[in-house]
């Protein structure tokens, strides 16, 4: 008897019978559901033309001295020189929308404080829209 069971191999493949049977039955599944999933309309926005053309940024220069400028390029841009206590009445006059941004020019030797300072100053009293200019490059 010991002869027998060395004779006997061991089955070194697997039988995919079972495996196919659980496909086709996932498959009969997925075919008998599938017509009767709804498909949702989505409502995506869409992008149209501004009626308002996009207004020219007014610009507050600060210089090395600490003195400071406006500018108003959508009015022809003459600089006008403003202290900081008159910077935010001008600057109203200035603005054709409420919504106008305004962009910061400082000197390369004008200390980060100051730049915040400005921009404080302006935010605290209404000014939403209140960036940084940059000069791109390093000349």
């Amino acid at each position: 008897m010991n002869d027998r069971r060395r004779r006997t191999r061991l089955m070194n493949q697997i039988n995919v019978v079972p495996y196919i049977d659980v496909m086709l039955v996932l498959l009969v599944i997925f075919m008998v559901t599938a017509p009767l999933i709804t498909t949702s309309v989505i409502e995506l926005p869409s992008v149209g033309r501004s009626s308002q053309a996009p207004v020219a940024p007014i610009e507050v220069m600060i210089r090395k001295d600490g003195s400071m400028l406006l500018r108003d390029r959508e009015r022809g841009g003459a600089e006008r020189r403003v202290d900081r206590d008159s910077l935010v009445h001008e600057l109203k006059k200035l603005q054709s929308r409420a919504d106008q941004p305004v962009v910061i020019a400082a000197d390369q030797d004008v200390a980060y404080k100051h730049v915040v300072r400005i921009m404080d100053l302006l935010q605290s009293n209404g000014v939403t829209r209140v960036g940084l200019l940059t000069r791109s490059g390093s000349g």
